[in-house]
């Protein structure tokens, strides 16, 4: 997948396309809401920048562009104490400082134990149910989904159903092509995209309740067909 835009195929879906970007980009009224997926977010860009140290605002900021931001909603799983108290103590200091950011709030799912897999539960359940009820009560013109995870296909072509329209914003690498092809327009992240959207200069050390590296690059697990991750690792 190249580029920065996955174009239609149709004539229909291409007159689609052009009028969503020109609409996109003209009208400075629409109120934007913008649901992230953390754990999803998390493992894209630890595959594709090596880093962790986000800037949730201002990345939000840019993808709103010149459109009014109401919204920021963080959607993850808890950490469980009685597995690591560390990384559960980390967890809250990080989500502690996600609650400063100006109209952001933070969604919790649960973890599960399966032998020494943690599997989410939950998180994509509360994701598709906002984006629909947002919708339908029209909280907001636009919502932008930050995740690349095809199960929620049906919950974006519901959204836009109801009037809204529904942004995808992923890494090509971990854009489900069913995901792209509901959405009414796809924001491809790139490395440089995030250039000006680290909280520090310097590449950090782990943080959120992870260790340091310890100079071996960690194989990425890839998320099975229910998009939870083998590992344990996110935000």
């Amino acid at each position: 997948m190249r580029g920065e835009i996955i174009m239609p195929q149709s004539k229909g879906l291409l007159s689609k396309f052009f009028s969503s970007i020109f609409s996109r980009t003209t009208n400075n009224s629409q109120r934007v809401s913008i649901f992230i997926d953390g754990s999803n977010l998390y493992h894209s860009l630890e595959e594709n920048c090596k880093r962790y140290d986000l800037d949730f605002y201002s990345f939000a900021k840019k993808l709103c562009a010149t459109r009014k931001l109401t919204r920021i909603y963080y959607y993850n799983i808890q950490r469980d104490p009685d597995r690591g108290k560390q990384a559960f103590e980390d967890q809250q200091k990080f989500l502690t400082a996600l609650k400063d950011i100006p109209n952001l709030e933070v969604r919790l799912g649960i973890s599960k134990a399966r032998g020494d897999i943690t599997v989410e539960k939950g998180v994509d359940i509360m994701i598709a149910t906002d984006m629909l009820k947002y919708a339908w009560n029209h909280s907001y013109d636009v919502a932008i989904l930050v995740s690349g995870d095809g199960d929620f296909a049906y919950a974006v072509q519901s959204a836009k159903d109801s009037g809204a329209h529904v942004e995808v914003a992923a890494f090509s690498s971990n854009l489900s092509s069913e995901l792209a092809n509901s959405a009414d327009y796809c924001k491809i992240l790139t490395v440089p995209y995030f250039k000006y959207l680290w909280t520090k200069n310097r590449r950090p050390k782990r943080y959120n309740g992870y260790h340091k590296n310890s100079g071996k690059r960690r194989q990425v697990t890839p998320s099975n067909k229910n998009g939870t991750y083998k590992n344990n690792k996110s935000f």
